[in-house]
């Protein structure tokens, strides 16, 4: 994959860009977040992407955080249009025993989080992001070969020229090392849905 064509919405002072690795170190204080729940809004996460406007096609990537060790430490896959629409998915460390796998959709600048627990033990996840027009699907695996849906949604502003790629944040006191390989442009791999009918 042509990681030149990948740029900075925000640049992480610590990086290293391979041919086929990215590694981002984390800075303490950084996430992305709006509003819901927790009420305040955090937008300082490094953010790498690529533009596109094809309706229809599925983006994966490798990520691994073996150093990850601290409550809230993440790395993973985004969608970052602007601060108040964009969408995650990631793995959060939450401390020796568990971690929560899930996603976020951020939508005219409210996010909500879906999570299921893993173990801590788990230090790498693949992710496939796919595209279908403005709904979007996020899937994850163990293995690169076997993926489960995450999270089907619909993004307000998700339709035309879209950003996506990859990202890593530390919302508390930490710092850790993320890497992302393995990543891959596909023909869009969630398929047309075969059921009902639209109306």
């Amino acid at each position: 994959m042509d990681l030149t064509k990948f740029k900075w919405t925000r640049e992480p002072e610590s990086y290293k860009i391979n041919n086929d690795t990215i590694e981002v170190v984390t800075k303490p204080h950084t996430d992305l977040w709006q509003r819901t729940y927790y009420h305040f809004q955090n937008d300082n996460a490094p953010v790498l992407q690529m533009e596109t406007e094809e309706p229809y096609f599925s983006f994966v990537v490798k990520t691994e955080f073996e150093e990850s060790h601290h409550r809230f430490d993440q790395c993973g896959i985004v969608m970052y249009l602007d601060s108040e629409n964009w969408l995650k998915g990631s793995i959060e460390y939450e401390n020796d025993e568990y971690q929560h796998l899930g996603s976020v959709v951020t939508n005219h600048g409210y996010s909500d989080w879906a999570t299921t627990v893993i173990d801590a033990s788990v230090k790498s996840m693949w992710y496939r992001f796919s595209r279908r027009e403005d709904d979007y699907c996020i899937e994850c695996s163990a293995d690169g070969i076997t993926f489960n849906q995450m999270r089907i949604c619909h993004m307000h502003g998700g339709k035309g020229k879209i950003r996506f790629g990859i990202y890593a944040c530390s919302p508390e006191d930490s710092s850790f090392k993320a890497v992302f390989s393995n990543m891959q442009i596909l023909e869009c791999q969630w398929k047309a849905h075969d059921g009902q009918q639209p109306d």
